[in-house]
């Protein structure tokens, strides 16, 4: 199967950006390309773009869309190791940096990746089909440790009685595929909750973020990215739920911070100005909506970095 993902946002993201020909620029989440792609058709001969993933599969997809163009860099690693990579590479600061948080449509859409509740297949989740399996956090993490996953990454209050019987289940058989996992979450919440969407929805979001360290990738990579920047150069974020957004909103506002001196001081004392200045965050218009209803959790968030 293809690596097909529509990038979402495009248009105001390749905006954001402010895109400068002969740049060096970053999408730390090159997915299918269409973002590098869009990024690349803008930058000379002279310029760079480098294109980030942990999915092999996204990485020879990106690779063969981006061949044409002369710029283009293809790496396969975790956009948190942006220094590294640029260490490697012998770059020192960018331009730009994007980075489009949580899972692709291809991986949402191919069953055997056991991303989608929507098909039994193996219990997997990886992005970089390497490393622990949502197969190994279900059968081998503690009740507690379920429940409290499911509640923190998932905002699921039947995170108890899921937990419960995925530990009553195990007991008899190891959970294996996608369609067990999803029949036990239906099997543990009450009628009415399935009438909003499918019931196994938040936790399977949570069992992911779990096994791709979502979050903790996110944390370490805000920083290390505005760290990578030059003077006027941009970072843009797009999130698709809450706790990413939430983490960038946050960290995005603590570089706009100036003085942080007690309110009594007659002058200031500590020397601090801030560090960055935040663009107004976009979400989806009904056009992007009509054309990829995945774009409707969708926000970007975007930070110009001011010395």
């Amino acid at each position: 199967m293809g690596f097909e993902h529509i990038p979402v946002l495009l248009k105001p993201t390749i905006e954001s950006l402010n895109i400068n020909p002969d740049g060096i620029y970053v999408d730390g989440t090159a997915g299918g390309g269409g973002h590098s792609e869009a990024i690349a058709k803008r930058l000379s001969n002279n310029a760079t773009l480098i294109s980030i993933d942990r999915d092999p599969d996204a990485i020879a997809a990106a690779g063969e869309r981006l061949k044409k163009y002369p710029c283009s860099k293809i790496v396969r690693n975790v956009f948190s190791n942006i220094k590294t990579v640029l260490e490697e590479l012998h770059i020192d600061k960018v331009d730009g940096i994007l980075l489009d948080i949580g899972v692709s449509s291809h991986q949402l859409d191919t069953p055997e990746r056991g991303f989608s509740f929507h098909h039994d297949a193996p219990l997997d989740m990886r992005m970089s089909q390497d490393g622990i399996s949502a197969e190994d956090i279900v059968n081998e993490l503690s009740e507690d440790d379920l429940k409290r996953i499911l509640f923190e990454y998932g905002d699921e209050k039947f995170a108890p009685s899921i937990a419960k019987n995925i530990v009553k289940y195990r007991q008899n058989k190891r959970i294996q595929t996608t369609g067990e996992l999803a029949e036990i979450i239906s099997s543990s919440v009450p009628a009415f909750a399935k009438r909003d969407g499918h019931p196994a929805r938040k936790t399977f979001q949570a069992i992911r973020i779990k096994v791709n360290n979502e979050l903790g990738e996110l944390e370490r990579a805000i920083d290390e990215c505005f760290d990578c920047l030059k003077p006027d150069g941009v970072l843009s974020i797009i999130t698709f739920h809450s706790l990413e957004d939430r983490m960038v909103k946050n960290k995005f506002k603590a570089y706009t911070v100036g003085c942080t001196c007690p309110k009594d001081f007659p002058v200031c004392v500590c020397g601090k100005k801030p560090s960055g200045r935040v663009i107004k965050p976009v979400t989806a218009d009904k056009d992007e909506l009509l054309i990829n209803p995945r774009s409707r959790s969708a926000k970007l968030r975007s930070i110009i970095k001011l010395i």
